[in-house]
């Protein structure tokens, strides 16, 4: 009888996974790490300085020119048509020489438009009114048209500072101190420069009225018969309902 032999199984290679997987010494994805810690800010926030009553909302950043942040109501929906979120956003551009405390201000700033327009009564086409200074003012910030103590508590574009000793400044202490920060600003690119406005903000020293010119402008006050200077930059954190836009 013939001797007959077996040849061994075949081993089969193992198929490789489609899916990158990260390696170990890997850090965490930077998209998970930035949007995750806005989450947590915003709900440390709510519970803190809104005893917990504001909706979920769309945490996103976007280079709005000339603006710190902005809401926006009903900016999001779910694609089967069963929510809608609103939308806070913060603009990177503006973290550049500002400090963490200093950021987040700006997402407290919104979240104020977002609680005003859910339980109060916003002002018409974004106006910063009374009542939403009012209550900036009860969490520690203080509303300012130019970011400094003298400014207007009201108007159309509105920043604000933050009140030492405040609730907002005492909020912010205690999310820092778990070692919450902010990773991420926009790229500032070595040798550029800014192009220069087209058109700047004058106002009187006296009575404040203001005239719009090229920046070598000059022009006198009917009223008060003074030279306009160049306005304090005013565009900053501002109120953008989306039906406003």
């Amino acid at each position: 009888m013939a001797k007959t032999t077996t040849k061994p199984a075949r081993k089969t290679k193992p198929i490789p996974s489609i899916v990158p997987t990260k390696k170990s010494e890997d850090p965490t994805a930077i998209t998970m790490m930035e949007y995750g810690g806005l989450q947590v800010a915003y709900d440390h926030l709510n519970k803190v300085l809104f005893s917990g009553k504001l909706p979920d909302a769309m945490i996103t950043y976007t280079r709005k020119p000339h603006m710190n942040g902005h809401f926006s109501e009903d900016r999001y929906s779910a694609r089967d048509g069963k929510f809608r979120k609103p939308e806070i956003a913060l603009n990177p551009d503006s973290f550049i020489d500002r400090t963490d405390e200093q950021i987040v201000s700006t997402l407290a700033h919104e979240m104020k438009h977002l609680e005003q327009y859910r339980f109060g009564k916003p002002g018409s086409r974004g106006y910063h009114n009374k009542e939403w200074a009012a209550s900036m003012k009860a969490i520690g910030l203080m509303p300012s048209n130019t970011g400094a103590v003298g400014g207007k508590e009201t108007g159309q574009q509105m920043t604000h500072y933050i009140i030492p000793g405040g609730p907002y400044q005492q909020a912010f202490k205690a999310l820092a101190a778990t070692g919450w920060k902010l990773n991420l600003q926009s790229t500032v690119h070595a040798g550029g420069t800014k192009a220069p406005p087209s058109k700047v903000k004058f106002t009187c020293p006296s009575c404040g009225s203001n005239m719009w010119g090229k920046p070598e402008s000059k022009d006198i006050c009917g009223d008060c018969n003074q030279w306009r200077a160049v306005a304090t930059a005013v565009a900053d954190a501002s109120y953008d309902q989306q039906a406003a836009e």
